[in-house]
């Protein structure tokens, strides 16, 4: 289990909770993080304080990530290193360096198409070049000034694989997490069903990722051939059993030419179990 510390009764969150004749019961949560609101549904057969408790211990794990990961928050570590990390190395904790380290294996697996560098100041394809990482101190140097790192690309699919680790400890089997519908992790089976519907699609023991430059709020992904945004009223949508290489995946996929997405398809294809382009019309209405 959790570390009782990480339980704190301030948290603002919200919860119905609602016992079954089977000895089972059901909690629904929900708060704000990560400038998204989170839905959390857990059934097991957990008291209601048991069930809350696995939700604040998630609540904390986000809040963690985001004072670790955030790109637009000042009090970051993430931002200390994009605005220290030129003068002179920066040594970094584990868990960030672990995540900065797999951003930039990926950035090859997917032919640069995946690129934390993209917000750069004079950005090109080589500017990912210039971040430096050292396996002996886990520390970071960036060899030209101007550079960034951004993992908002990553985080929210990082954090399905943070709250999985949470439930796994917790017993919890059965439970599905929606951060925005963006980026989602069903686990086990919904109580009068097999998985878990999402979007009209099915998944168990799945997450389904999702980028795109859709909306005002989520125009962010900018394309490594040319440094700016990528332009369409498009989603990308894959499910993976990795929440955070599926959002590596879909952030790729979504920048990515047509060849190369033809060549990310036949690479990972051991990876997705599902693919999907999702049209989104001035209706509302969504075309898969």
């Amino acid at each position: 289990m959790p570390n009782l510390s990480c339980y704190t009764m301030q948290v603002p969150i919200q919860h119905m909770y609602k016992p079954s004749h089977e000895g089972s019961g059901l909690l629904y949560a929900w708060f704000l993080s990560m400038h998204t609101r989170v839905d959390i549904i857990l059934y097991s057969k957990k008291t209601e304080g048991e069930l809350l408790f696995v939700v604040n211990c998630i609540y904390d794990a986000l809040c963690r990530l985001e004072k670790m990961a955030n790109f637009y928050n000042p009090a970051s570590e993430l931002a200390y290193v994009n605005r220290t990390a030129f003068v002179s190395p920066v040594v970094l904790s584990e868990e960030l360096y672990s995540m900065i380290d797999l951003c930039l294996e990926y950035n090859g697996k997917t032919l640069g198409c995946f690129d934390i560098t993209v917000h750069s100041e004079n950005y090109n394809q080589n500017t990912i070049q210039s971040v430096h990482l050292s396996a002996e101190d886990h520390s970071i140097y960036f060899s030209r000034p101007g550079v960034a790192v951004n993992l908002s690309g990553f985080l929210k699919g990082y954090a399905l694989e943070t709250i999985k680790s949470i439930l796994n400890e917790c017993v919890i089997e059965n439970a599905l997490i929606n951060m925005g519908n963006s980026s989602v992790l069903a686990l086990g089976n919904h109580p009068v069903g097999t998985g878990w519907k999402v979007n009209n699609i099915l998944l168990h023991n799945e997450c389904l990722t999702t980028s795109g430059n859709d909306s005002p709020e989520r125009r962010h992904i900018v394309s490594p051939r040319d440094g700016k945004l990528v332009e369409g009223a498009r989603q990308i949508s894959v499910v993976t059993t990795n929440g955070a290489i599926g959002e590596i995946l879909s952030t790729a996929l979504f920048a990515a030419d047509g060849e190369q997405s033809k060549d990310l398809l036949t690479e990972f294809s051991s990876v997705l179990s599902q693919f999907f382009l999702i049209l989104k019309y001035s209706d509302g209405a969504f075309n898969y």
